[in-house]
């Protein structure tokens, strides 16, 4: 296949949408079998929510809903053969969904639907149906900007819903909204009015996903603490863990005690340092480079192998290809994978770990510490000490500066944003944004670090709950009336419904960068600047005096 159409993340080409390969590295194929895997997707959920409605377990069609949306994110899966097979195994269950509601004499409001026809066949006739029913084959530009950034943050709260999936938590009522949604984006008597409702529920969603995982998080590896995280390393080999899955990391420090590889984590993982469970494993070791977008260099001087858990794979260079591994939605042809579990029984990572040992010790490219933990038990324990700090002058403002971080040179706007921020305030992260500026020597106000880093971009929840606390502890009737500024980075679908959730609570005056969405027409654009007062960035200069007036 050789046209297609992308622009769910803020890389997309000249800012409007990838036709011929996706930025992300993405061939057109791939990005046009997942078009095709979420239209299959759409039509097993119309089938599903009926058996839903009567009260019928569905757990199978759920769990491979999230993990398909999941697959599609970007940077998560470049291997067309897993599209093609998961295509496959959802007509298979949409059918068998199918046959389950003729047992229970249910019958569909749209039987003669395509969706819940289409039979896929050659490989051919897929590339030819995933041509016809792409984001392009919705007509009006605003109906299909609505209905990109609903999927697009179904695939945001999938992806959260998933993780705590492989922790035992799921919500019945969350995967039956994600089913109700994507059934939705197929309905043409929805009006633009109903789509912004609809896309202010897929926040409301958002917060419930994070909020799962939170309580996922914290109850199986406790409540993060403020911790300092060496960024040197030992004379082991190691293995160098990225993504987010805090499971899989479980297992692999399991599987590495006494065996004489360390365990080094990059990227989004380095939250996971933060919590009281995993401080037990001695060859638990510092983190080890920087944003995701880096792992080109930093994988090739890693010198040992790496397990990639979830999204935030680059396409991997010959140099270091044979180390890297996979595991869960992530797939990329060629690379070695580390099978699902089994049974209730942990994954087997022993092939890594073996690999590991005939590995040299990781090349050190930086030395220190960094210190984070400052999820929302943490900061809010330290509320008087904050707020004795407001009320005193020496904290004037927070910064919220959640998200993602990317390749382009546009991004240095957050470093030297972040640079020049008064003494007198403070920056709220989440997510890998904050790479861009976690290593900058900013200081403290009275002990309290200038950088108060929560965790991955699913703990923006964490910065949502803390802004919230500050509101009732100040008596505010209003979370917009706290001394706190939205300055937020995005680039993928997590970062949209983190954007979403904050909507859904009424936050509003955020700022968006570097680019806003490629997805969201000028009409679109304008309700989210009318009514919530969305805007881009500026310039450094100008946004300062902005946001300081």
């Amino acid at each position: 296949m050789t046209k297609m159409f992308c622009n769910q993340c803020q890389e997309t080409a000249k800012g409007t949408g990838c036709t011929i390969r996706g930025v992300c590295g993405k061939s057109g194929e791939v990005a046009n079998l997942q078009d095709l895997l979420l239209y299959v997707l759409k039509g097993i959920s119309i089938c599903n929510l009926p058996l839903k409605k009567k009260g019928i377990e569905t757990k199978k069609v759920d769990k491979f809903i999230l993990e398909s949306l999941f697959a599609s994110i970007t940077n998560a899966n470049f291997d067309s053969e897993y599209f093609i097979e998961k295509i496959k195994e959802g007509i298979a269950l949409r059918d068998s969904t199918k046959i389950q509601l003729k047992t229970q004499g249910i019958s569909l409001d749209t039987p003669d639907h395509d969706v819940v026809n289409w039979n896929g066949g050659t490989q051919e006739e897929m590339e030819n149906k995933a041509l016809e029913v792409g984001f392009l084959s919705t007509e009006n530009e605003d109906i299909r900007s609505l209905r990109s950034l609903i999927i697009f943050g179904l695939r945001g709260i999938a992806a959260y819903a998933d993780h705590a999936l492989a922790l035992g938590y799921e919500n019945e009522e969350l995967c039956t909204f994600i089913q109700r949604a994507l059934a939705s984006t197929l309905d043409d008597t929805l009006s633009v009015d109903d789509l912004v409702a609809l896309t202010l529920e897929t926040g409301k969603f958002g917060v419930e996903a994070m909020a799962l995982l939170d309580t996922a998080n914290t109850t199986t590896y406790g409540n993060p603490e403020i911790t300092k995280v060496s960024l040197g390393v030992r004379k082991n080999p190691g293995i160098l863990i990225s993504g987010h899955d805090l499971k899989d990391l479980e297992e692999l420090l399991d599987q590495t005690r006494n065996t004489g590889v360390d365990v080094y984590t990059h990227g989004e993982m380095l939250p996971a340092q933060y919590y009281p469970a995993f401080k037990k494993y001695p060859q638990f070791a510092g983190n080890y480079g920087n944003s995701w977008w880096k792992q080109d260099k930093e994988f090739d001087t890693f010198n040992g192998p790496v397990l990639m858990t979830s999204n935030c794979l680059v396409p991997p260079k010959d140099s270091y290809k044979d180390r890297v591994y996979l595991t869960g939605v992530v797939g990329f042809e060629g690379l070695k994978r580390i099978p699902d579990r089994k049974e209730g029984q942990p994954k087997n990572f022993l092939p890594i770990i073996e690999h590991a040992k005939k590995c040299d010790p990781p090349i050190e490219i930086e030395t220190g510490e960094l210190i984070g933990g400052f999820a929302h038990k943490t900061v809010i324990s330290l509320a008087d000490k904050v707020i004795d700090a407001v009320k005193a002058g020496q904290i004037k403002k927070f910064f919220v500066m959640a998200g993602c971080d990317a390749r382009m040179k546009s991004r240095e706007y957050y470093t030297e944003f972040a640079n020049n921020l008064p003494s007198d305030t403070v920056i709220l992260t989440a997510g890998c944004a904050k790479y861009r500026y976690n290593k900058l020597q900013l200081g403290d106000i009275g002990g309290i670090p200038r950088v108060l880093d929560a965790g991955q971009c699913n703990d923006s929840y964490s910065l949502v709950l803390i802004a919230l606390a500050l509101k009732d502890a100040f008596g505010l009737d209003d979370i917009n009336k706290l001394p706190i500024v939205y300055n937020i980075a995005w680039y993928e679908q997590k970062a949209v419904i983190v954007l979403l959730a904050l909507l859904f609570l009424g936050v509003k005056n955020i700022h968006l960068g570097p680019t806003l969405p490629a997805f969201l027409s000028p009409n679109v654009a304008k309700v989210l600047v009318e009514n919530f007062g969305i805007e881009g960035i500026g310039t450094v200069e100008d946004d300062l005096s902005l946001f300081l007036a």
